[in-house]
This record gives C-alpha cells, structure tokens and sequence, in this order.
C-alpha cells in the first residue's frame, strides 16, 4: 500500500495501519527530537506525544503534504512547545541542573579508532549541541530539518508553513550564528586564506 492509502485505511480507524505509518516513520521523527532537545528521555516523550497528535488529528489531515511532513511539523511543534516550558521553567528555578546528558548514556567504543580521536568526536558533537542550544527553537528547527533530516527549503516552508524567503533567512542565521559560537568556544577555526 501506498502512504496516501495507509493514510485513508487508518483514517478509517484502522489503527494496525496507522501503526504501519508510525514504524515507518518513528526513526526519523525521534532523531529530529532529539536534536532540539539533546536528551534522549525528552525525544522518546516527544516522539509519542506528536504520534498522539497525529492519531488524534488524523481526520484533519487533508493530505496536501506527505504525512511524513505532516509529522514533521506536529514533531518539530511540540518541541518547540516543550522547549519554551522548560526555558521559562529553568527561568523560575534557582537551581542549576546538569546540563551534561552524556554521563547517562553509554558509548559502545570502536575499536577502529584510537581514544583520542574518539575524544576528540565526543568534543565536537558536545559543542555541536552546545551551539545548537544556543539557537532559538526555530532557527534550530530549520537548521535541522536541513542539515540532518535533508529536507529542501520548499519542503521546510511547507512542512512549517513559511515563506521559502523565511527559511533561507532563518537557515543563513543559524548557520552564522552555530559558526560565531563555534568559533568563540574555540570548537572551530577558519581555514586559512588561499594565496
């Protein structure tokens, strides 16, 4: 069956079907979580709530997009949503939380590379995310959608509803300014001019 047939089939209220739309979908939309919110536990909550969304919306759909795309925007909107909670939350809070999310997660080496490269990846992925933290919710989004998920910028305008011309900006924006963090926390350095 094609998408657009699993789509009406689980319209219908066939929920095996739609269960078929979600493991064909669940990767790309827990990796987009976890990438605006660099914690596992919050992508995995994330990911079901935009799956509950998207069953309880899904008489909504009109199918004017893929429902991948749709999913997208439920996903990248509840992380935005929850990115703002916990932004006025950590606001409110005196205490400092440990930012460090890495110390919960165990690395399976690989015995390819040496520790000091591998070091040296874990560095850059760290402020890799750091940057990214750095970004608003929807500069961040739309780096990603690019970056990682491979979108093209039509397909982000109309995944999140923008302009083209708005996602360009917001793109170039993100780009500079991941670049000028980079470059501040000494994670990234210019190469040198050509002669």
């Amino acid at each position: 069956m094609t998408e657009q047939e699993l789509v009406q089939a689980a319209q219908q209220g066939d929920q095996g079907v739609f269960s078929q739309l979600v493991e064909q979908n669940q990767g790309k939309i827990y990796s987009l979580c976890y990438r605006m919110t660099g914690n596992s536990e919050d992508a995995a909550d994330l990911t079901q709530e935009a799956f509950l969304n998207a069953w309880r919306g899904l008489s909504k759909f009109g199918g004017q997009s893929s429902f991948s795309t749709w999913l997208y925007r439920l996903a990248s909107n509840a992380c935005i949503d929850f990115l703002r909670r916990e932004k006025r939350r950590s606001a409110l809070s005196m205490t400092l939380e440990s930012k460090d999310e890495d110390d919960h997660q165990a690395d399976l080496p690989d015995e390819r590379w040496s520790p000091e490269r591998e070091l040296e990846r874990k560095e850059s992925r760290q402020a890799l995310q750091a940057g990214l933290a750095t970004l608003s919710p929807e500069h961040r989004e739309v780096l990603l959608l690019r970056e990682t998920e491979g979108l093209s910028y039509q397909e982000i305008a109309r995944c999140l509803g923008l302009e083209d011309g708005t996602v360009k900006s917001r793109i170039a924006r993100a780009r500079m300014s991941l670049r000028e963090f980079l470059l501040k926390s000494g994670n990234f350095s210019l190469p040198p001019p050509s002669n």
